[in-house]
């Protein structure tokens, strides 16, 4: 409703939602495309070298003349942004005062000083734009009207904000309710989803397992007592495995809603095929080889794999230039006769997620599908790796709801999976609790929340920052 009361903002947001969709029904062209992107990226690099101390400073070598010239294939000559670089600027890295934005949020700042995200109306009409359009396809799939209940943190956080702002422009209701939070509580959002007619639910995987897992502990079946039909899953690594054990817990839909983050927003979302698909109008995507930094070449069927770097299109509060997102991903084309014209994006894990197993580099992605693709109505889970007598070994621990099959069946194959693809012995242990560190993925990161690795020392910071918000989790 903003819009009403600034005409060129409203104006602004009927021409954005009007290419999205032309973009949706396949009105536009690879050529249209390619100019579009390219007559964006020409105005945010003007926007940014003459608007942001960092990119000022960083970007001074671009004449008006030069960025007249500039092609997409010129994107490699610019160097990259880092999160150090976001971390040692800070607001000095935005393009507009922060009195211009409308909301200021801020990364969390458990594994590293909290980065500034303030966001202005451009920020949320183009993302929100996306996000409204790719979930309603996903919305029309379950039956409504539909009751849904955002569970993620809102102080100084934008999970509340976007998902509230895309729903109510679908025309559905919300109910932003936070666990963790002192003034809700797991009880009293139980409380809230057996009273209530809650058809979806929006938060993260260890979140949805631990519900789960206290609805149990209250008496009440998920599948039976509640009415959720779909979850829509954010804020940590995801895969077909998890998400299937996950809907197992709820007997509902669970969806890979977004790839995104507060820095970089919106980057690719949902559909009704279940995929996520990438935001060409609004960003340009590089696929880099994360150790030597250089664009990774296509294979035949026209995938890339490797660190994802972005670039955003629009006159946002702080538009990031080659920014090195430290996330591994996959990215392919389509594909002839897609419902939805924008390459699909595949999360494997973070850069620094990965593992060495006897030699073998392992991402977060192929592990985790790995444990969980024989199982169902897991709600935890979490391997500890050692190393005995010179080679590294799991203990897969399993935490499984009691309507799971525990009787071994599946583990010898999963323990054979595991020693054929990565060479690891290993060993598959159920347990009744894994405890709160499981559903610290979001705040801290899969390797912190998932892997407890024996074959160093000291823990890694990242695995202290982890058991500290897991001890106050832990109290209920």
């Amino acid at each position: 409703m903003f819009t009403l009361f600034n005409e060129e903002l409203n104006r602004f947001a009927r021409d954005t939602l009007r290419a999205h969709r032309e973009f949706e029904a396949g009105k536009w062209t690879s050529e249209r495309l390619a100019a579009h992107q390219l007559d964006q990226l020409r105005d945010v690099l003007r926007y940014t070298r003459d608007n942001s101390p960092f990119y000022g400073e960083r970007l001074a070598g671009l004449s008006d003349e030069r960025i007249g010239r500039f092609a997409l294939g010129d994107l490699g000559d610019l160097p990259f942004t880092t999160k150090d670089d976001l971390r040692q600027n800070m607001l000095g890295t935005a393009s507009q005062p922060v009195t211009d934005s409308w909301v200021f949020y801020e990364t969390t700042g458990t594994t590293g000083p909290a980065t500034p995200c303030p966001r202005n109306n451009v920020d949320s009409i183009v993302n929100n734009t996306v996000l409204s359009l790719c979930y309603d396809t996903v919305l029309r799939r379950h039956d409504g009207p539909h009751l849904v209940a955002v569970m993620g943190p809102t102080e100084l956080h934008s999970t509340g904000d976007t998902f509230g702002d895309v729903f109510r422009n679908l025309g559905h209701t919300v109910a932003k309710m936070w666990p963790h939070s002192p003034v809700v509580g797991y009880r009293r959002a139980l409380q809230l989803l057996r009273e209530m007619p809650f058809t979806g639910l929006v938060c993260t995987p260890g979140m949805a397992m631990a519900l789960a897992k206290e609805a149990r502990r209250a008496g009440l079946d998920p599948r039976r007592d509640l009415s959720v039909s779909f979850l829509l899953l954010v804020g940590e690594l995801l895969t077909p495995a998890l998400a299937a054990n996950i809907g197992s817990l709820w007997d509902a839909t669970a969806y890979n809603s977004m790839y995104a983050s507060q820095e970089a927003s919106i980057l690719a979302a949902v559909r009704d095929d279940e995929l996520l698909h990438t935001a060409p109008l609004n960003v340009c995507y590089e696929v880099i080889d994360p150790n030597s930094g250089t664009p990774v070449q296509a294979g035949p069927d026209g995938a890339v794999q490797g660190e994802l770097v972005i670039t955003h299109l629009y006159r946002g509060s702080k538009p990031l230039i080659r920014y090195r997102t430290g996330d591994m991903v996959v990215m392919r084309p389509a594909g002839t006769g897609a419902s939805y014209p924008s390459p699909l994006l595949r999360p494997l894990g973070r850069v620094r997620d990965r593992l060495t197993l006897n030699g073998n580099t392992v991402h977060a992605f192929d592990l985790e599908q790995l444990v969980l693709g024989r199982l169902t109505g897991c709600q935890g889970y979490q391997v500890v790796i050692d190393r005995i007598e010179g080679v590294d070994t799991l203990t897969v621990l399993l935490e499984t709801a009691d309507f799971a099959d525990r009787s071994g069946t599946g583990t010898g194959a999963l323990r054979a999976d595991l020693m054929e693809r990565f060479g690891t012995p290993a060993e598959i242990r159920f347990t009744d609790d894994l405890g709160a560190i499981t559903t610290t993925g979001a705040m801290v990161s899969w390797k912190a929340a998932r892997i407890h690795d024996r074959r160093t020392a000291e823990p890694e910071a990242e695995r202290l920052a982890a058991l500290a918000i897991a001890g106050q989790r832990e109290v209920r």
